[in-house]
């Protein structure tokens, strides 16, 4: 995905993927991956999500990676949270209270720039790739996390014939092939959530299932 694509998208406001609330699966699978307070969790291509609010609440750090500006400055101002920007390689940080935004090329991050990871949360990132970057997000995610870190990925799963992505559909098999090279996998559920999103049904989608996943760093 062309990263001019989302720099447009953001611009003229299509962010039908933001969702005003905090992930209920997020909420009731999260502890499960029994990460202590002060662990350092990534949070991919992260958009303004107050998923990160959330995660902040359970002690941890946030570490959000997002390419569009205007998302980074529109989470920051929405939140009230009076951000300090530092320039770290070229690229823009904000951070304030526990949480920092690398305003970035999610391919192009080091761990270096990342610092340790403890965690990753994925609610947005894989389904919101195409195909032919969705192998390449997996290995340059496992290079970034340490071994026996855990993370939480959720993804969605309908006939791709029947609506353009993004979001795209991963069926589960595809998840298997993508992660079990570097990751011990749990498929934690399967949620009929087409109600739960309108707007998809309005594109044409017939079905939709949330498949939510932990994974563990080998």
């Amino acid at each position: 995905m062309d990263p001019e694509f989302w720099h447009a998208r953001w611009t003229a406001n299509q962010i039908g993927f933001h969702q005003q609330t905090v992930n209920a699966h997020l909420q009731l699978h999260w502890h499960g991956l029994s990460l202590r307070p002060g662990s350092r969790v990534l949070v991919p291509l992260c958009g303004k999500s107050l998923d990160m609010i959330w995660l902040r609440e359970q002690g941890h750090r946030v570490i959000g990676i997002e390419i569009s500006p205007l998302a980074v400055s529109a989470f920051f101002s929405e939140n009230s949270l009076p951000a300090q920007v530092r320039e770290d390689a070229g690229y823009p940080v904000w951070s304030c209270d526990g949480i920092e935004i690398h305003c970035s090329d999610f391919f192009t991050l080091t761990t270096g720039q990342l610092g340790i990871l403890d965690g990753c949360y994925d609610r947005a990132a894989l389904i919101a790739l195409p195909e032919d970057l969705r192998q390449r997000y997996a290995d340059h995610l496992a290079r970034l996390l340490p071994p026996d870190s855990r993370s939480l990925l959720v993804t969605m799963e309908y006939p791709q014939q029947e609506m353009n992505g993004p979001p795209f559909a991963v069926a589960a098999l595809e998840v298997t092939r993508l992660f079990s090279t570097h990751f011990a996998l749990q498929h934690l559920e399967a949620f009929d959530a087409l109600a739960a999103n309108p707007e998809l049904a309005t594109r044409g989608a017939s079905q939709l299932v949330e498949h939510i996943w932990r994974l563990q760093r080998s």
